[in-house]
């Protein structure tokens, strides 16, 4: 089985290197950054990084910055390493999307501890990367869609929403049901934000956009016909 990569971000290499060191004896591949900017970059770069353990105090870039830049693309589960457990910073990182909170200084083992629990809470790592219903092709680690031979330009959202319709094919959703997952319970706003989406989504699919049903005054169903 490969194993899952884990990026840690730290400006203090001998907490690199602790963190380090217990998360490859349990089979993980890490890898490193020593501040934020290196951390996106090592980040796109990589494209199939299963977790970040990621430093709250960091230069050029702190913690809730790579935080945010990163949920603006992905869903990666994300722990936060502070210093102080400070309520209002905890919020801070909850409301930017952080999926968990380790104060330092930590045991190591219950690092190690709270990845595994966060990897099993979230997935990662254990679903198809591949989805395919007819024409329709979605490449989940690489973030592309195909219908036929053309690739589709979709925005992170419509991606999502593409996703989570082809993986409930032929079961009506409604909207609520849909944002709880796509918005991933954090959205407070009007559920029809869901239409424009839907709108959007259809728009780029072209012929294909018509496999996504109304159901009115509940929702939408993806359905195929060949």
């Amino acid at each position: 089985m490969e194993k899952l990569k884990i990026l840690v971000v730290d400006d203090e290499s001998r907490m690199r290197k602790l963190v380090k060191d217990f998360l490859t004896k349990n089979n993980y591949e890490v890898l490193e950054a020593e501040d934020g900017a290196q951390a996106l970059d090592v980040f796109f770069q990589e494209k199939d990084i299963s977790l970040i353990l990621l430093d709250v105090m960091m230069p050029k870039m702190d913690g809730y910055q790579v935080c945010k830049e990163i949920r603006e693309y992905s869903k990666v589960p994300i722990i936060m390493l502070t210093a102080k457990a400070d309520e209002q910073d905890e919020l801070k990182g909850f409301q930017y999307g952080v999926d968990e909170y380790i104060t330092k200084p930590f045991s190591p083992k219950i690092m190690v501890a709270r990845v595994e629990a966060v990897l099993r809470r979230t997935g990662s790592g254990t679903s198809e990367e591949l989805v395919q219903v007819g024409q329709i092709t979605i490449d989940k680690t690489a973030h592309i869609v195909t219908i036929g031979e053309k690739q589709v330009d979709l925005s992170y959202k419509e991606f999502e929403l593409l996703t989570y319709f082809l993986e409930n094919k032929g079961i009506a959703l409604s909207r609520e049901k849909i944002l709880d997952h796509v918005w991933n319970y954090d959205y407070f706003g009007d559920a029809r934000t869901i239409d424009t989406h839907v709108k959007k989504l259809r728009s780029k699919m072209g012929e294909r956009g018509n496999c996504i049903k109304t159901i009115w005054g509940m929702g939408y169903k993806f359905e195929v016909e060949e």
